[in-house]
């Protein structure tokens, strides 16, 4: 595999996953909260944590392509799949 190849599966891993962990630990809205900031959304999150969610999204897609990469490094093919 080359490194390009690399980069690009675990950059769309990546984008995948954090679309998977965006709404875990679902924030308070703005409207919830009673604390509208004028001209922004009342559903707009009160705290954005968005560290938090990169740092978990990029925990769950290294551990992925780590998995995929074993696979691909391994010879494991469709044919080697008893149907």
């Amino acid at each position: 595999m080359s490194v390009t190849f690399g980069i690009a599966v675990y950059f769309m891993i990546w984008w995948i996953v954090l679309f998977a962990v965006l709404p875990f630990g679902r924030p308070q809205t703005q409207d919830e909260a009673g604390d509208i900031v004028p001209g922004s959304e009342p559903s707009a999150p009160t705290r954005p944590r968005f560290l938090r969610v990169f740092v978990w999204t990029t925990i769950i897609a290294t551990a992925i392509f780590s998995g995929f990469y074993y696979l691909r490094s391994s010879g494991f093919t469709l044919d080697d799949l008893p149907f």
